[in-house]
């Protein structure tokens, strides 16, 4: 069901069976070709699957509140990335459960995937929430659970998660962030959070969530100054509570940027409302749509 192009796998193409008369006395050296051979061939598959699909998603109030027949909507919505990161999901009872079970229901579609949910950020009661990541074990490892970030505790309402993904040789760290409301002043959030970027972390690096503002908010500067770039462009990502003729989407605020040695393949929405008579259902999963970047690394 998600709308976004996915990854051609060359291991699914047709086999074509080659028949070579081997003498005996050319066994070793025939060995040897086909050891080498087998060698670049893998290299080049490798090669071939570099290109990582990411999904970010608020996924509004996940825990508890997901029946079992929603979080399977949510796995087919999200089923053909290779990495997933969640905001909102709910600190207390409820939400690593929900993510511990979309992980095992997208275990069950034919990939092996795993996750990561953070601690609760340090936040007053009715702010606080956790983050997940959610990725195919196949190509994608990690060394470690991830953090969130306390440095900046005392200038944010939810302090951002920091994965750090392995990737072939490349390593590849992803900030997972949800901003204040809009009317409490998030770009001030963004503007030390980019400072800590700039100044503490290593790229490849991908900045995502749910930001409550646009890209072209002031804000931003200081990223786009250094070589960081929006994975979309004045995309609308929230649902309207209802149709008016036929807009269902309202707000601009969902987003990615990327560092610069980062190659954008493609990118945007996942909608998966679509047309106005599904919008009441498709709020039952969330109020927002899902953002996807394609990528490779430079």
């Amino acid at each position: 069901m998600a709308h976004f192009r996915k990854f051609t796998d060359l291991r699914n193409t047709s086999n074509t069976i080659f028949y070579i008369l081997v003498l005996p006395k050319t066994i070793q050296v025939f060995k040897k070709i086909l050891c080498v051979f087998l060698f670049f061939l893998s290299f080049n598959l490798l090669s071939q699957e570099t290109e990582i699909s990411l999904v970010s998603w608020n996924i509004r109030d996940f825990g508890k509140t997901k029946n079992n027949d929603e979080l399977e909507k949510i796995a087919e919505i999200v089923r053909e990335a290779d990495i997933l990161a969640i905001q909102e999901v709910v600190a207390g009872y409820g939400g690593a459960q929900a993510v511990a079970k979309l992980s095992d229901i997208l275990n069950r579609k034919g990939s092996k995937w795993d996750y990561v949910i953070s601690k609760p950020t340090n936040s007053s009661k009715y702010v606080t929430e956790r983050y997940a990541f959610v990725w195919k074990t196949k190509h994608i490892k990690i060394k470690n659970r991830g953090r969130l970030l306390t440095e900046l505790d005392s200038v944010v309402d939810r302090e951002p998660f920091l994965l750090e993904f392995y990737i072939g040789k490349s390593k590849l760290g992803i900030l997972n962030f949800h901003s204040r409301p809009y009317n409490k002043n998030p770009q001030s959030e963004v503007q030390e959070i980019s400072k800590f970027i700039v100044s503490s972390l290593e790229t490849p690096l991908v900045f995502t969530g749910d930001f409550n503002m646009n890209e072209e908010d002031e804000a931003f500067s200081e990223l786009l100054n250094k070589g960081f770039s929006p994975t979309i462009l004045n995309q609308k990502t929230t649902l309207k509570t209802q149709c008016k003729g036929f807009a269902y989407l309202n707000h601009v605020i969902d987003n990615m940027y990327f560092s610069k040695d980062i190659e954008k393949v493609d990118g945007g929405v996942i909608d998966f409302v679509r047309v106005c008579d599904r919008v009441e259902q498709a709020r039952k999963l969330s109020d927002h749509l899902p953002v996807f970047l394609m990528f490779s690394f430079k």
